[in-house]
């Protein structure tokens, strides 16, 4: 299953991006849909996910309140909306899709390719 991200890039401190993850529409109609992010040596740490329905949504605790993830059913694309950004926030992003819901400690069943999001000071 292909999970196609984009969306990363520069961007200063207290700017916003806007992440998009597409999936095939079987995936994004009955799968959770979410966002991870790792840094070079720690381990990928869970962002926000969506379930297909909508809802519920989960976020984790550094980004709550200024990530939104959404999803758009028509464009089978899910939406992680930053802002506020931090240069803590640098990172590359993980799209993911799982059957179940999507919670921190889990690991979806699918993975998209990353995308580098770099937060300067």
């Amino acid at each position: 299953v292909q999970l196609q991200a984009s969306g990363g890039g520069m961007v200063q401190a207290g700017g916003s991006l806007r992440l998009s993850c597409t999936a095939p529409e079987y995936i994004f109609s009955s799968y959770a849909m979410g966002w991870f992010r790792q840094v070079p040596g720690k381990e990928r740490e869970f962002i926000a996910s969506m379930d297909w329905s909508r809802a519920p949504t989960h976020y984790a605790e550094s980004p709550k309140g200024r990530f939104t993830i959404s999803r758009d059913r028509a464009k089978n694309t899910a939406y992680l909306q930053m802002d506020s950004l931090k240069p803590e926030d640098t990172a590359i992003y993980y799209c993911a899709a799982d059957p179940h819901e999507l919670r921190p400690g889990t690991r979806p069943r699918y993975w998209g390719q990353g995308t580098l999001v770099t937060v300067s000071s």
